[in-house]
């Protein structure tokens, strides 16, 4: 008992250095050289993008090595513009600053190189023998459709900048996440595929160059259309059971490495179809639902 009666209250004794963790600690800053990996793999998506445009500019019918260069480099740029948002996530290091760059640098690499590389490759190297009425005519008409590619491409990077939880005109299975349009990736990667499957031997007949044009044409239409497309977003290499999606990464790595020119071909082809008949197919169930049959009456024969 105190003097006054009271009890006195009960000390605690802690170790030296105990009581500091009693007390929330402050959160650590990240070393700056954290904000630099992002932009890092956004860079080379650049500079890939800036290689490209130069190995178009210099690749003829005598000297095609260059185009399939430049597809090349396109084509190691897609996955370069995938890692760079999803290190950002991962290290927490997302900014407006790298989502700006990324969207600039996809305009120069996904939108400029691969138009360039459409109309260098399809119709400024068309043969100087062809009637010279007929190849001026084919060189502006790929001019114009190669510039609707640039300008589609950047519309929707700048629609999908602005877009919050887009739904595509044809919705989808519910809780998966779809492209609405063509993303600017997989149309460069079309136009590269097909470029790299011809061994960069640009087109040389007149029709050819027509059915380019076209192509070229419609994949702009895609990126600026609202139909949807598979985004792979539900692929998680971090979750508990990984080891299907790392066999099938490998797999898919093996054949790119060894048989690109086919496997990229079929790869591009195939993902611009599924949009295409995703959509096609939402038009034909909404103007042709399933008739339904009427219930047959349960009551019997009235005697």
């Amino acid at each position: 008992m105190t003097p006054g009666g009271m009890n006195p209250e009960p000390q605690t004794f802690l170790r030296p250095g105990a009581a500091s963790r009693f007390h929330a600690q402050p959160p650590r800053r990240r070393p700056r050289g954290m904000f630099l990996l992002p932009s890092t793999f956004t860079a080379v998506n650049i500079a890939a993008g800036f290689f490209a445009i130069t190995q178009s500019l210099e690749g003829s019918a005598s000297q095609p090595h260059h185009f399939d260069y430049a597809a090349l480099a396109i084509g190691l740029a897609i996955p370069f513009d995938a890692l760079d948002g999803r290190i950002a996530r991962l290290t927490n290091t997302e900014s407006e600053f790298g989502r700006e760059l990324d969207s600039l640098a996809d305009v120069i690499t996904f939108g400029v190189a691969p138009s360039i590389l459409a109309f260098a490759w399809g119709f400024r190297s068309l043969p100087s023998a062809m009637p010279h009425e007929l190849r001026l005519k084919l060189v502006q008409f790929g001019a114009f459709v190669c510039f609707l590619f640039l300008l589609c491409g950047a519309s929707r990077l700048a629609r999908f900048n602005i877009s919050v939880n887009p739904i595509p005109k044809n919705p989808g299975r519910p809780g998966r996440k779809y492209f609405v349009g063509m993303p600017i990736p997989a149309a460069a990667g079309l136009v590269v595929a097909v470029v790299h499957g011809f061994i960069g031997l640009p087109i040389f007949t007149w029709w050819l160059a027509i059915i380019w044009g076209l192509l070229v044409g419609f994949i702009g239409f895609l990126m600026v259309s609202t139909w949807r497309f598979w985004s792979g977003k539900e692929i998680n290499l971090t979750g508990r059971q990984p080891f299907r999606w790392i066999v099938l990464l490998g797999v898919s790595i093996y054949l790119l490495v060894f048989f690109s020119r086919v496997v990229l071909l079929i790869l591009a082809f195939v993902y611009m179809f599924s949009g295409v008949i995703a959509r096609l197919a939402y038009s034909w169930r909404r103007h042709h639902p399933p008739s339904r049959n009427p219930l047959p009456s349960s009551q019997g024969p009235v005697g």
